[in-house]
């Protein structure tokens, strides 16, 4: 039986969003095994209920539990902000959620205090954001805008279509007009439009969680003593998918500059 340190971490999202995720893990802790789950037969979640997401998110966790993973990465804003506690509570492993990390290094680049946030439906919904941001600094002032077509437009290729800067200008020009220096992007998808994004809200703070919650990995695997110290330089990528395992093949290969294994699993 493999010791902690050396299970694999599990990474889960709707679709391809959750790469974000596995890149900076790939970078920043290159000796993890990592498992990742795309729920590419029922992406998106941001226009589905609390129950519907609770039961994908808890349904996901339990395979990642028979893959004997050593923590789960919930690499969905949608899915952290509607069932992180649930997953927590469920599950004798660490469950990492990206809105606390993302709020935290928020509210360390703001200047003055004003921070916006964007997201699915559900994940502005939720007001996850607010209340984490408020429970962390009350005299924040928070701004937010769901913006449901980002991701159907990530997951079908169009990151960089004339559509997708329409859709951005569409979104982002009332957050303009607030004063804001800061600007979260409340989903795994939304880095992949960071270019867009920027050319849009212009010389701003972007704060992509995906960073700071491979940052927020790190110190606890380090803390629980599981990180894995193998002395390798790349660990193994396992993929699954719900569904078009072709097509995500090509976009994660695309995307994280390597060849990966898929395989479509029925949960």
């Amino acid at each position: 039986m493999k010791s902690e340190g050396k299970r694999p971490v599990g990474i889960f999202d709707s679709g391809l969003g959750g790469l974000t995720v596995v890149k900076g893990v790939r970078k920043y802790l290159p000796g993890e095994d990592i498992i990742y789950f795309g729920d590419t037969a029922r992406v998106p979640y941001g226009n589905k209920s609390r129950s519907t997401i609770v039961r994908f998110a808890r349904e996901i966790t339990a395979f990642m539990a028979k893959k004997k993973v050593k923590a789960v990465i919930v690499a969905c804003n949608t899915a952290s902000s509607l069932s992180l506690n649930v997953l927590k509570k469920a599950y004798p492993f660490p469950v990492i959620g990206v809105i606390a990390p993302g709020v935290k290094e928020a509210l360390r680049v703001t200047g003055n205090g004003r921070i916006a946030v964007i997201g699915t439906k559900s994940t502005i919904g939720s007001l996850s954001y607010q209340k984490e941001i408020f429970k962390r600094d009350s005299d924040a002032r928070v701004f937010s805008k769901s913006c449901p077509l980002f991701v159907p437009l990530v997951e079908n290729g169009l990151a960089n279509n004339a559509i997708t800067h329409q859709a951005a200008q569409m979104y982002l020009k009332d957050l303009k007009k607030q004063n804001i220096d800061t600007l979260i992007l409340g989903c795994t998808h939304y880095p992949i439009l960071k270019k867009v994004i920027r050319k849009v809200t212009g010389k701003i703070n972007l704060v992509d969680s995906t960073l700071a919650v491979v940052k927020e990995v790190d110190e606890l695997f380090r803390r629980k003593k599981i990180k894995n110290t193998a002395s390798r330089k790349t660990g193994k990528i396992s993929c699954f998918v719900s569904d078009d395992v072709k097509g995500f093949r090509q976009a994660a290969s695309m995307f994280l500059k390597e060849k990966i294994h898929v395989k479509k699993v029925v949960l």
